[in-house]
């Protein structure tokens, strides 16, 4: 398999709740183990879940309401769209049998994002000259088209592109990607990290996830079409321009089911990042 998933708990419990906690688990997990029957067991299970709450910090309830008591990281300050331990993070990663400066030329022209990411419809340049920030709208629930402003925060040529949304967006978010040489000169590894907050708040996110809604699915359907477009040459010479408004001709956004050979072709056997990207690194 070429597509990779990292899953991360991050602490969302203050330094009291979670000293409460171990406490509390303990307290319940001798007297699970002292009782007998299902009451005993119950108690025990109870205080084993008290126990890693505390431990780790990380609340799964708190995680699905978007309630984070643990508070901010240090320096952490405004410049954050999405504050730590709240939202929902997707790690993919894919590898792509093309040079590292060919596959970062063509993410880097943001526009492009529009023709692999389904659910984008435009990236925009706000300001002639400077492409790093954008004017993003995409599909959202009932139809509904969302828009933000982003501004690119960290840059390294071939190397990484991170992201975040401007303050007053419709959806906060923040993300990076990275690119390196894949082992054995087998192209490129690109992973992708994004962070968000969709309207609603993350309970909503949790609710439409319950549904069967999983943005992590939409997300490797859309770096398989990224992989199969640029391994095919399809958008090809592209890479040299600004990110801005399509062309006249092509309002449009292509058909993505017509790249589905080249998509089963291009998820053949190739090797992904093992660590999840940052932001900073």
């Amino acid at each position: 398999m070429d597509i990779i998933r990292h899953k991360q708990q991050v602490p969302n419990v203050g330094k009291v709740e979670r000293a409460a906690s171990v406490a509390a688990g303990m307290l319940l997990l001798g007297r699970g183990l002292k009782n007998k029957g299902w009451t005993g067991t119950a108690m025990a299970l109870l205080g084993m879940e008290f126990l890693r709450r505390g431990i780790t910090g990380a609340c799964h309830t708190y995680q699905a309401l978007g309630i984070n008591t643990a508070g901010a990281r240090s320096g952490e300050g405004a410049s954050v769209s999405v504050p730590h331990g709240t939202g929902i993070r997707i790690d993919e990663s894919i590898t792509i049998n093309r040079p590292r400066a060919e596959v970062y030329g063509f993410w880097r022209n943001l526009a492009n994002v529009a023709e692999f990411m389904e659910y984008v419809e435009s990236v925009q340049t706000l300001n002639e000259g400077d492409d790093r920030k954008t004017r993003w709208a995409v599909k959202g629930p009932a139809g509904k088209c969302l828009e933000w402003d982003a501004e690119i925060v960290n840059e390294k040529e071939n190397e990484l592109i991170a992201w975040r949304s401007l303050d007053g967006s419709e959806v906060a978010n923040a993300g990076s990607v990275h690119f390196k040489d894949a082992p054995g000169g087998r192209g490129t590894e690109v992973s992708l990290e994004i962070m968000y907050t969709p309207p609603g708040g993350s309970f909503g996110a949790f609710a439409a996830k319950l549904f069967g809604d999983d943005p992590a699915a939409r997300i490797r359907a859309d770096l398989k079409r990224l992989k199969a477009r640029i391994e095919a040459g399809v958008l090809a010479g592209t890479s040299g321009q600004s990110a801005g408004p399509k062309a006249s001709g092509d309002d449009e956004k292509p058909n993505h089911h017509a790249y589905s050979d080249a998509v089963a072709k291009a998820s053949e056997e190739s090797f992904p990042a093992s660590d999840a990207p940052a932001f900073t690194h």
